[in-house]
């Protein structure tokens, strides 16, 4: 199972520094591209933390936190069934923390450039690797939830007699 994840892992990271790098060579910093109008632009933008820039300037502390998180969720990959969505999902994860891990050990920063404007709000830019971590925790939120999370055994949902 692991050896499955690894692989989704490698294919977001390939696929998420090919776009970083051409929107890096492709766009001055703050360039922004209108593709639906009022709606998704591609922006280019350097984010020195994570999420919503929380941590910003604190690079070594986020890279730690990326290389303990996959430590411990290599750890407790074992701990879930073994079906496709737990390998997507872990996949996902893997390669969403490794694709900006990159950037911040080789840029000191994470290219970010996915830019919408939902109801008046000006969602905060990401790209393919946030994308990618979002949707394997969701993943992995749905097999705890179904009680996937424990070799395979649906203990969340047995009912026990009395």
């Amino acid at each position: 199972m692991k050896r499955k994840s690894l692989i989704v892992a490698f294919l977001i990271v390939f696929i998420d520094q090919l776009v970083k790098l051409s929107i890096d060579n492709s766009f001055l910093l703050g360039e922004s591209n209108i593709i639906i109008k009022g709606f998704f632009n591609i922006t280019k933008v350097y984010n020195y933390g994570a999420s919503w820039s929380m941590f910003s300037g604190m690079i070594n502390f986020l890279i730690v936190i990326s290389l303990c998180s996959f430590i411990v969720l290599i750890y407790y990959q074992e701990f879930f069934k073994k079906n496709f969505r737990n390998v997507l999902a872990f996949g996902l994860i893997y390669g969403g923390l490794f694709g900006n891990l990159i950037d911040r050990l080789s840029r000191s920063h994470v290219i970010d450039y996915f830019d919408f404007k939902i109801f008046n709000y000006n969602f905060p830019v990401f790209n393919i690797a946030d994308i990618a971590l979002v949707v394997g925790f969701i993943l992995l939120l749905i097999a705890v939830m179904k009680g996937e999370d424990k070799h395979g055994n649906k203990s969340r949902t047995t009912k026990h007699k009395a």
